[in-house]
């Protein structure tokens, strides 16, 4: 028995005690019976019902957690970033929509986890003094599990929403980082330099113009593809192939979009914004329930603002862009996307920061 999935279960249902194991589960705590019940249940005892020395024992010493921003390292920053959050938001909700996996006991459980939170900004921290406004945003986590800990940890959050949800913007707060924390010398961190370089020299781009294969039955191949003849050969007419007519896309900012013309618009604005740039597949799982199929793909995106677009006219700085997007796919076209990355951290890049 695998798994059993989100789609359709009240929250009630997902806390209640569900039995016996559904999946090997080795090294695991007994209450945890498959994946999808330890991303659930342990995300719930850590933010909502503030347990958070349980951290401890569900990330490893050294877990790395990889940011748009720059990465934290280890369990104590995990624990310091949690506390912070919740000085800032400490009703905050979490309502996980999706948990999208792949793997097993021995190599790990990968999970892809979409959540939406409701909270109060009552506390000062990272988007400035408490404001005692409302904010709802998206964040997606991709985790690697073994045994009862996770291990690695990319994490990209809607921060453009709750900035804007606190009467604020994206942009104001990416300049003001940057002026706290400028790019030494002109130049950017050692570690966003190496990403950016790795993504950029990839291999040579394949100009094959292939049919996408159906998403239900090989959804890796079908996200490279997407990535490869959508994003990086810039062919966006494909869009009309992969989409369904009726498609609906969430994405930064909480922006929505629908059908192909928009999702294509979008894609062709941010690719607009530097010549040249690359995009590279990091990971790939999916889950099939009933008549779905939905994937997860983890992405980066490395180029130069050397050309007016999405993000104003060009300053020539070297850019990278962690994010992370879900799709439901139905009939073998993808009829939802939700796609988000942190454009805060684009901000800071796009105004000198490190």
């Amino acid at each position: 028995m695998s798994a059993l999935g989100l789609y359709g279960r009240d929250i009630a249902d997902l806390l209640a005690p569900q039995g016996a194991r559904r999946q090997p589960m080795q090294g695991f705590d007994p209450i945890y019976v498959d994946i999808i019940d330890y991303i659930i249940r342990c995300t719930h005892r850590i933010w909502e019902e503030k347990d958070i020395g349980l951290i401890a024992t569900h990330y490893s010493p050294d877990c790395p957690i990889h940011l748009m921003s720059g990465d934290v390292a280890g369990v104590e920053g995990v624990i310091a970033g949690t506390l912070k959050t919740l000085n800032s938001f400490p009703d905050r909700t979490l309502v996980g929509e999706a948990v999208i996996w792949s793997g097993n006991e021995t190599d790990g459980y990968h999970s892809s986890h979409r959540i939406t939170s409701h909270a109060t900004h009552q506390g000062d921290g990272e988007f400035g003094p408490a404001t005692g406004r409302r904010v709802c945003f998206t964040t997606i986590a991709d985790c690697l599990c073994l045994e009862n800990r996770i291990v690695e940890e990319w994490l990209v959050r809607d921060n453009a929403k709750i900035a804007r949800d606190l009467g604020t913007s994206a942009k104001a707060l990416g300049q003001a980082q940057a002026k706290v924390l400028p790019a030494a010398n002109a130049g950017i961190a050692d570690w966003r330099a190496k990403l950016i370089d790795d993504i950029l020299g990839q291999g040579p781009l394949d100009f094959k113009d292939p049919s996408f294969p159906d998403p239900a039955q090989d959804p890796d191949e079908f996200a490279h593809l997407v990535f490869q003849q959508i994003w990086n050969l810039r062919r966006l007419s494909r869009v009309r192939e992969i989409y369904a007519p009726h498609a609906h896309w969430a994405g930064p900012d909480a922006r929505l979009l629908f059908g192909h013309g928009e999702i294509a618009g979008w894609i062709g604005a941010l690719l607009s914004m530097s010549k040249g740039a690359r995009i590279r597949v990091d990971h790939v799982g999916s889950v099939t329930e009933g008549p779905f199929t939905d994937i997860a793909v983890r992405w980066s995106f490395a180029g130069t603002h050397n050309s007016t677009g999405l993000y104003g006219p060009p300053t020539g700085v070297p850019l990278y862009i962690l994010a992370i997007s879900h799709w439901r796919t139905l009939g073998g076209v993808i009829v939802e996307e939700t796609t988000i990355f942190d454009e805060i951290a684009l901000w800071h890049q796009l105004s000198g920061g490190a």
